[in-house]
């Protein structure tokens, strides 16, 4: 991942953690349903991350390209 969009993720991540895991001012953020959610962190980039219901525990369980992305 290049830098630039390493620091994005880095920023997204203080997001999650900061605001929980609804971070619909992110580019492209949607529910991927039960718990999962995503957004773009540039057309190629993205990052993928659950929250179980009544947890304040939230996974990212995939950063990477879309082409590759588990969705």
């Amino acid at each position: 991942m290049p830098v630039k969009i390493n620091e994005k993720m880095n920023l997204l991540l203080k997001d999650l953690r900061d605001k929980g895991p609804i971070r619909k001012e992110w580019s492209n953020f949607s529910d991927l349903g039960e718990n999962l959610y995503h957004c773009h962190l540039a057309y190629k980039w993205i990052a993928c991350w659950k929250n179980e219901k009544n947890s304040i525990e939230i996974e990212v369980y995939y950063a990477g390209s879309r082409e590759n992305a588990p969705y």
